[in-house]
């Protein structure tokens, strides 16, 4: 299947007029009050260069409508062999005042100086999404908007390159609202940076305290990680209630992310701490509620109550293995629901959220959880982490996303993502991701590809229905190059194989970047 639509037919059309600037609109002509005319463009056929009830404007033969829709026979696309400016809209009247959405299956061949669907003239700020790059299978976006003159525009907009391309189609303009309530990332790794003299900028250059620089671009969850007993010292107890008191201060939500382990707890290594290596399966429930309740009552009694936790850190296999593996799904629900009691019992309100790896992997999520339901594991929040360069397109991210959101009624968040900003180094030890050919298919390894990345996941998360889809978490934001903060805690000369997807540069000013805080 190809999906550069349309290149023998457009080009038997009216050559385009290139670089047209769509700084005005012409007359528009309104459609009945209230509703969106034509949204899944199957009034006209292919090849309609107008589609009914809707107007265009710039390079207007580079929008047309094509074979192939996400749902029915025909889609909007926009396309040329030369660079073009064009915009599709609908002007709508006789609107309600309120907020309303606008939800749209899109796909991108990435490469455009921008390609966005907006709301605009509405009465209040004008409201735009930019379309993921997602070049074979389609992807939901949504955008929201406040409309206080009664009336709106519907638009979608390209400025495109030489062969760029976007489908739109089924769009739909109804009542309700959008966003993220969670716009945060894990920095874990900063009390171990400041000590061995880490030092962060804001993006003008001027040397600050980090936390502050990332409130201030607009992210206000953190994620914290604790350790039972780490070599190095850092990510323990102590180490936690300090951060959480910089994190509460600088008004922002604490996530207490419990690996229940000494070290890294992931889908291949949950190891049990030295100091419980021995104890019984028994012995190891009261283990974790002690653990668990110890850390939280702590952060309570000095004013920073954790708002969310994770019982354990991508427990696709279980935890504190052996004995609670997913082997055993009996010893693993008793494990589990030991952390979420002790949690609930320092605080009702924080809520216990369950984390697994790769959101790409529809199938072992649900096997996952279906087994939690089984099992009876109490939790309120599902957590995923999702690396596109590891864990599959964002349409098999927002397949899991909206899946297990329906099913299993629980709000969901992507606990982990990241993106590089650079395939150099910044010290001895490779980097995780270090060549093109690791890349995901659209987003440069730069500032601008990792903001690219970074709205794209946002705007999936965004779009999981009934409100469920909470946010995204930031993996791991100030985890820069800094001699003897590397991987291993019981190494102080391993390096950092991750600094190239920080959200500091090896300036160590704050990459532009961290402008998708500023996601609704």
């Amino acid at each position: 299947m190809t999906f550069h639509p349309g290149r023998t037919l457009r080009a038997l059309l009216l050559p385009l007029v290139a670089g047209l600037a769509l700084t005005a609109l012409p007359a528009q002509t309104a459609q009945a009050a209230g509703t969106l005319a034509n949204g899944g463009f199957e009034s006209d056929g292919a090849g309609v260069a107008t589609p009914a009830g809707w107007s265009e404007y710039g390079d207007t033969g580079a929008s047309y409508t094509e074979s192939g829709g996400h749902s029915g026979s025909y889609r909007l696309s926009h396309y040329s062999a030369s660079a073009y400016k064009v915009e599709t809209y609908q002007y709508l009247s006789g609107l309600a005042n309120g907020t309303y959405t606008l939800t749209a299956w899109v796909r991108s061949s990435g490469g455009q100086n921008s390609a966005y669907m907006s709301l605009k003239n509405c009465g209040s700020p004008d409201q735009k999404t930019d379309l993921p790059v997602s070049t074979s299978n389609w992807v939901r976006i949504v955008t929201s908007i406040a409309v206080t003159g009664n009336q709106c525009t519907v638009s979608v907009y390209s400025d495109a390159n030489a062969g760029n391309w976007i489908n739109v189609d089924d769009l739909t303009f109804a009542s309700g609202s959008t966003g993220l309530a969670v716009k945060g990332a894990d920095i874990s790794s900063l009390a171990k940076s400041e000590a061995k003299g880490g030092v962060y900028k804001t993006g003008s250059g001027t040397t600050g305290d980090a936390v502050t620089i990332l409130k201030n671009a607009g992210m206000n969850y953190a994620r914290l990680k604790v350790w039972v007993d780490p070599a190095d010292g850092y990510n323990d107890k102590a180490h936690v209630l300090a951060m959480a008191k910089r994190v509460k201060a600088a008004g922002m939500k604490l996530l207490v992310d419990f690996h229940y382990s000494d070290t890294w707890a992931d889908p291949g290594t949950q190891t049990k701490p030295a100091a419980w290596a021995g104890d019984s399966y028994s012995r190891l429930r009261t283990d974790v509620y002690n653990h668990t309740y110890d850390v939280l009552n702590a952060l309570k009694a000095q004013g920073t109550t954790a708002d969310m936790v994770q019982i354990g850190n991508e427990i696709n296999g279980g935890m504190l293995w052996s004995e609670g593996s997913t082997d055993n799904w009996s010893q693993l629900a008793g494990l589990i629901n030991s952390g979420y009691s002790a949690a609930k019992a320092v605080s009702s309100s924080t809520r216990v959220a369950l984390h697994l790896a790769n959101a790409g992997d529809d199938a072992t999520v649900r096997w996952w959880f279906d087994n939690a339901r089984t099992y009876g594991i109490d939790y309120d929040v599902i957590g995923l982490s999702y690396y596109g360069y590891w864990h599959g397109s964002l349409a098999a991210a927002q397949t899991t996303l909206d899946d297990v959101a329906s099913r299993y009624a629980k709000p969901v968040f992507v606990a982990e993502t990241a993106y590089p900003f650079t395939l150099a180094q910044d010290d001895s030890l490779e980097n995780q991701i270090d060549t093109s050919g690791e890349l995901v298919t659209g987003y440069p390894a730069s500032a601008a590809g990792q903001l690219a990345w970074m709205n794209a996941v946002a705007s999936i998360v965004e779009a999981v229905p009934n409100g469920r889809g909470l946010g995204v978490f930031y993996w791991e934001a100030t985890w820069t190059a800094v001699t003897g903060n590397g991987w291993d805690p019981t190494d102080a000369s391993s390096g950092n194989g991750w600094e190239n997807q920080a959200l500091f540069g090896y300036d160590d000013k704050a990459l532009s970047s961290m402008a998708w805080f500023g996601h609704r």
